[in-house]
């Protein structure tokens, strides 16, 4: 079976074309950018090569419309007929209560996105109509949903409440739900089955990190707690996000600058972490580039963002009374050898010891980088979040 692979944001559209039945091969891939606006672009990579183009695209289903017509172009394209798509497997963000698990799609879940819209209005609009547009262009292919928010759901009440009245918890369901669920289930398993271990027999501490991170507590095979919260913006400094701030700071900021809700969003949604350290970094090569050059801010950026991950993996260590694998993950976690030394050096009270060599010849392939005689092992394992929708679509089609 062929499944389409969907990530829609506001202005965005990732997709995927995966063949479960070879192995799960990517047959196609690209990204649709810029959508709304004046001019839009679109890349299509298909069997080592790749497709360009600029035009509008005025909403998702232009879009998703698009995407159709490559993959069955006689030029660029890799299926004969859009009768070859078994399924469309969606990324939604924000499932709530309501959703802890991957679900078929169909009015009611519909319904049930939509009154979900408050807790995600960054994402779940976009999520929405990529399953609106598949529904008007696809209507007799079955749709399922994975969401982000669901891997998270197992964690205990003191874990996920945060210490307001409790009236909001039961009136608004306000309340920490985590996000990147889908990827921190994929690489515990996987990581621990690459050291030929069962997860559901493990401590295992999670560190998805690139322009949005963050970090998970996996106990036997169940997230106990994360670093994100109500929204992506908790937790970890990220590429433009603040992460973990003083409320108090955040209304000083308000009042001193005149700022209302709306503007207090941009600035811990865009203008912050990284992005506000260093004057515009967002790219850790960049901010490390920076740093090795003695710019003074990239330097402060860059310690900042590995003490606070080393300080989350501190904390998780000690809520599951210890940890078995530390696995690194994401395009910082893949790829950036030099943060993760940064992270990781220092920590043998933990019992984790780097190997700084095979660490620095790491980069975006699955490989233990702790030393033999490290009491905890630690993992670069390369996220697949698609093939985790791919997978969870499958298993709900053909159950």
């Amino acid at each position: 079976m062929k499944i389409l692979v969907l990530n829609c944001g506001s202005s965005s559209i990732k997709y995927q074309l995966i063949d479960m039945d070879n192995d799960h091969a990517v047959l196609a891939k690209g990204l649709l950018e810029r959508i709304g606006l004046e001019m839009g672009e679109f890349t299509h990579k298909y069997r080592g090569e790749k497709h360009y183009e600029q035009l509008p695209i005025p909403n998702h289903t232009f879009g998703i419309d698009l995407v159709l017509k490559a993959l069955v172009n006689p030029d660029y394209g890799v299926i004969d007929s859009l009768d070859e798509i078994g399924a469309v497997g969606h990324r939604l963000v924000h499932g709530g209560e309501k959703y802890t698990k991957s679900v078929l799609i169909d009015e009611d879940v519909v319904k049930g996105m939509e009154s979900l819209i408050d807790l995600a209005p960054l994402h779940n609009p976009g999520c929405l109509e990529g399953v609106y547009a598949v529904t008007k262009l696809l209507p007799n292919v079955k749709q399922a949903g994975v969401f982000d928010t669901a891997f998270h759901s197992t964690m205990p009440p003191e874990s996920y409440l945060y210490a307001v009245p409790y009236e909001y918890y039961e009136k608004y369901r306000l309340r920490r739900y985590g996000f990147h669920g889908t990827s921190h289930k994929y690489v515990a398993e996987n990581g621990a089955k690459f050291i030929g271990k069962d997860w559901k027999e493990l401590k295992i501490i999670t560190c998805h990190l690139g322009s949005g991170a963050s970090v998970a507590a996996v106990k036997n095979g169940k997230s106990v707690d994360t670093s994100m919260g109500f929204t992506p913006v908790e937790g970890l400094m990220m590429g433009s996000r603040t992460g973990d701030l003083d409320l108090g700071a955040f209304m000083y900021i308000a009042d001193k600058e005149g700022f209302d809700m709306k503007a207090m969003n941009t600035l811990v949604n865009k203008k912050s972490g990284l992005v506000g350290i260093t004057g515009g970094k967002q790219d850790m090569r960049d901010v490390n580039a920076g740093r090795n050059a003695g710019d003074e801010r990239c330097t402060y950026a860059f310690n900042m963002f590995a003490h606070r991950v080393k300080k989350y993996i501190g904390a998780y260590a000690a809520v599951m009374n210890g940890v078995d694998i530390v696995v690194m993950t994401g395009g910082i976690g893949e790829n950036a050898w030099f943060m993760r030394e940064a992270i990781l050096l220092n920590m043998e009270y933990l019992g984790v010891k780097l190997d700084k060599k095979v660490n620095e010849n790491t980069l975006g392939e699955a490989r233990v980088i702790s030393s033999d005689d490290s009491k905890v092992t630690v993992v670069v394992y390369p996220t697949d979040e698609e093939y985790m929708i791919a997978k969870d679509t499958y298993d709900l089609v053909t159950a």
